[in-house]
């Protein structure tokens, strides 16, 4: 299939479709944009159909599965049209200042939505349970810096967090876990391979998983015990981007900073213990 047709592939085959399938059909034409963000729960709660329903509609088209019919989505709007109107806003506000201005209000709506997701009880539970065990800090792709960055942040007021970067060691990890330990686990789609096969092994485990993620309906999202959404409309053909990043980042913070308040303190007494040592490391 090339880039530039699914849409008519889509209206090639309207009649062949069952009705729930057509319901699909109706709903991605009449929102061709909007679709390329949403996840395969949010789109199938909006057309009223399950999301085997939304697997069948993407392989009756051809495609492999859902990722790849919203990356058929994004190449086919990518017009010769939006790219004139693409340079002629470029072209109206070029320059370094203006670029910059531009970023910063992106970063400042994706923050801003990330505010309005979250819900404060969410965050309160995710607390709750990083107090009373071991944690670990785990993602995938992109989201694994994320991860990272979630061990480098809490390693300054607690011992008790581990970074695991690779898959296969993740695994090797969630194996040896018990009922009190959980996992702190980054995936902005909440819908990767990997991360539902860890969420098996959690479950059987026991283990309690919070994570972090756009979409709180996505199959990783039903099966976490505890999310925490963030904002940022990421599109097929923008994976990984600053804005998604910015809005994990927030909730991070956000848990970090609702983590310490818990035990002033012991937060206080850790911090000043870690710039004691390290202070030999500065001239």
């Amino acid at each position: 299939m090339t880039a530039h047709n699914i849409f008519e592939t889509i209206s090639s085959q309207y009649f062949q479709l069952t009705n729930s399938e057509k319901k699909v059909a109706d709903y991605v034409l009449r929102h061709r944009i909007d679709v390329q963000y949403m996840s395969i729960s949010e789109l199938a709660e909006e057309c009223t159909v399950a999301d085997a329903t939304i697997s069948r509609f993407c392989r009756r088209l051809g495609l492999t599965g859902y990722n790849a019919f919203k990356l058929e989505l994004a190449k086919a709007s990518m017009t010769r049209d939006s790219h004139r109107a693409d340079a002629a806003i470029l072209q109206e506000s070029s320059g370094f200042h203006a670029m910059c201005k531009k970023l910063l209000g992106e970063n400042v709506a994706v923050l801003e939505q990330t505010i309005q997701l979250l819900d404060p009880r969410q965050v309160s539970r995710a607390v709750d349970l990083l107090r009373r065990s071991r944690r670990v800090c785990m993602g995938q792709g992109s989201s694994m810096v994320l991860s990272e960055e979630a061990w480098t942040l809490f390693s300054t007021v607690s011992p008790k967090f581990l970074f695991v970067p690779d898959s296969h060691l993740q695994m090797n990890t969630l194996a040896l876990m018990d009922p009190d330990e959980l996992v702190l686990f980054f995936s902005y789609s909440g819908s990767t391979r990997d991360f539902q096969d860890l969420l098996e092994v959690a479950r059987q485990r026991q283990v309690k998983v919070v994570l972090v993620s756009r979409f709180p309906k996505s199959p990783g999202g039903q099966l976490a015990d505890v999310v925490l959404q963030c904002g940022a409309d990421e599109g097929p053909l923008q994976a990984g981007s600053v804005n998604a990043r910015m809005a994990q980042l927030f909730v991070l913070d956000v848990l970090f900073q609702e983590f310490c308040m818990r035990a002033p303190e012991e937060t206080e007494q850790s911090r000043e213990q870690i710039a004691e040592a390290v202070a030999r490391k500065h001239l």
